[in-house]
């Protein structure tokens, strides 16, 4: 019964987390034959992204709410049935506005369901942090399988739309999940912990809550950014769509080791600024690489490494510094609100500065500049934060 009591949530967890990329990175592969075929320009393609990423941060902060009232539960599964539907309107995309609709109503569950599974990590395990690396691995495949097959689906149905539509099969298999509990809920309310007075102004004017902010925001404009417009930076180098297509699906599978590994060794050595630094020094290395056009697959590797253990250790930074389930689901929410609205800025950035310059030296330019200072926040995290022993 304890080992059900254990298994069951993890599984949930997983095939949520599932759900939360694949509307985002199926996009990007198809993203030249998307414009192609509804006759957008690089800017309002962007948005494909953009969208769906503004309002995971506009809308992250009613996630609290919405837990207290239902319960962590019951508004996950709504939100996982808002981004089934969503996913599936897709099918009937023969305008850029289904698209753009679609991006903005997915982004909402999205935004819902990030912050509340912090909290139900939190509430349901005593060591959060190996489960934070299944819940970011779980990303990671998530977007590896939105990016990887996105193509080949196409190519099967004969139709973009029919592969874009076709993740809504992963919200219908989830549901199944987070449904069977729900019926449990006599008091729903209760999920969130108990009732004291939750010091939100305290959090607010926290210097560590922001900085926390502040690495999240930049490391997701760096993951949005990239995921949005790898292939088509390997297009203009001269790679097939195919193979361009292949370096995101190899950056995302870089990701993997990384995500799961890093939050764990970290909680072990307890070198916080170490693994932020090496990770963050990886997708440097991998911009630099790109600018000069040098060997794209090895890039898409260190990028991926990167990025993958950055946004595990985004996720889990929020779990370990809070108190509580309440705390834990708020700061969660208040990173990922801000960040996913400043992360959301990247893709449309490097669209603008596409269209405008013809290329994509000076959006990777950018897009190192946005990393060097990601490190110097990650650096005054670390002197901020106690040397643990262990």
């Amino acid at each position: 019964m304890k080992m059900k009591q254990t298994v069951l949530p993890i599984i949930a967890i997983v095939l949520a987390s599932l759900n939360l990329r694949p509307v985002i990175t199926s996009v990007s592969p198809l993203l030249g034959t998307i414009r192609e075929s509804l006759h957008m320009s690089a800017a309002s393609a962007s948005l494909l992204t953009s969208l769906a990423v503004l309002c995971m941060g506009l809308f992250a902060p009613i996630a609290l709410k919405l837990a207290n009232r239902l319960s962590i539960e019951r508004a996950i599964a709504y939100s996982l049935i808002l981004i089934g539907l969503a996913t599936a309107t897709r099918y009937f995309a023969y305008s850029p506005w289904v698209m753009h609709v679609t991006a903005l109503f997915a982004g909402i569950g999205i935004a819902i369901v990030g912050p509340l599974l912090s909290g139900f990590i939190k509430a349901k395990f005593a060591n959060p942090s190996r489960i934070v690396g299944i819940y970011s691995l779980a990303l990671v495949v998530g977007a590896a399988l939105g990016s990887g097959l996105s193509i080949p689906l196409s190519t099967i149905f004969h139709s973009w739309q029919t592969s874009a539509a076709s993740w809504a099969l992963l919200a219908i298999i989830a549901l199944f999940f987070w449904w069977k509990p729900l019926e449990r809920k006599a008091h729903p309310a209760n999920t969130t912990g108990n009732k004291k007075a939750f010091p939100i102004k305290k959090i607010l004017t926290s210097e560590k809550a922001w900085l926390l902010t502040g690495f999240f925001s930049l490391m997701a404009f760096m993951f949005y950014t990239i995921m949005a417009w790898l292939p088509p930076i390997a297009e203009h180098m001269g790679y097939s769509k195919h193979d361009a297509g292949m370096m995101l699906t190899l950056l995302t599978v870089a990701q993997m080791p990384a995500t799961f590994l890093v939050p764990i060794l970290n909680n072990r050595f307890q070198h916080r600024a170490v693994w932020l630094v090496a990770c963050s020094s990886l997708e440097l290395i991998g911009l630099l690489m790109l600018l000069f056009t040098i060997n794209p697959w090895l890039s898409s590797v260190l990028i991926g490494i990167g990025a993958g253990g950055l946004f595990s250790l985004g996720l889990t930074l929020p779990i370990d510094e809070a108190e509580d389930i309440q705390e834990a689901s708020f700061l969660a929410a208040m990173t990922q609100s801000v960040g996913f609205v400043f992360a959301a800025l990247g893709p449309l950035f490097v669209g603008l500065v596409r269209d405008y310059t013809g290329n994509f030296t000076v959006a990777i330019i950018g897009m190192m500049i946005i990393v060097i200072v990601m490190i110097i926040i990650q650096l005054i995290i670390d002197n901020q934060k106690p040397h643990a022993t262990h």
